[in-house]
């Protein structure tokens, strides 16, 4: 099923969404990688504040490429979501309510996303050319330092991306390969 949403989201729009569906996003999105997140997770845990609100606020990993001239952003292709499975409950449990990426996550995540109402989205790897040009308004919010891997504060546009796992725990990814054996 194809649905349009706006972020940031909350329970009310996270439990509409099924693993499978195609999904349309608009909003206010933040980008955030691997190291923004060791960072972010230190943070809290010594009870510092986040760079920008968690709560029903949603994460792209993502790490873009320089922008071309005329450009907001370079290339804006997902990194693998399991490079953050360490630090993701602890930030849905601080009230972050989705998560775009590529690739499996782990029973922790999959349980933490369950009990946090959250929903994990797949964007297309090998589409970043195509996925930058959703992206309408770049800002660099935080850790600076960190490059390409800072946190971005973006304003998308029907950004395409699949619901991986809902807030039940359906997960498009062993659901396909069953209804594939078929």
């Amino acid at each position: 099923m194809e649905k349009h949403i706006t972020a940031p989201i909350n329970d009310t729009v996270t439990k509409e969404l099924h693993a499978g569906d195609y999904v349309y996003i608009s909003g206010t999105i933040y980008t955030a990688r691997d190291a923004a997140h060791k960072r972010m997770f230190e943070g809290m845990k010594n009870g510092e504040n986040t760079p920008f609100q968690l709560e029903n606020n949603v994460v792209y990993y993502l790490g873009p490429s320089p922008a071309r001239e005329n450009q907001v952003i370079g290339s804006a292709g997902p990194t693998t979501s399991s490079r953050m499975d360490k630090y993701t409950p602890l930030l849905l449990d601080s009230g972050l309510k989705g998560m775009i990426g590529k690739g499996k996550r782990s029973p922790e995540v999959i349980e933490s996303i369950k009990k946090n109402n959250a929903v994990y989205f797949a964007a297309v790897g090998g589409a970043g050319a195509l996925l930058s040009k959703c992206i309408k308004k770049s800002e660099v919010i935080a850790y600076d330092d960190l490059g390409t891997e800072a946190i971005r504060k973006l304003e998308v546009e029907n950004l395409p991306v699949i619901v991986v796992i809902d807030t039940k725990g359906n997960n498009l990814y062993e659901t396909a390969i069953k209804e594939y054996q078929k």
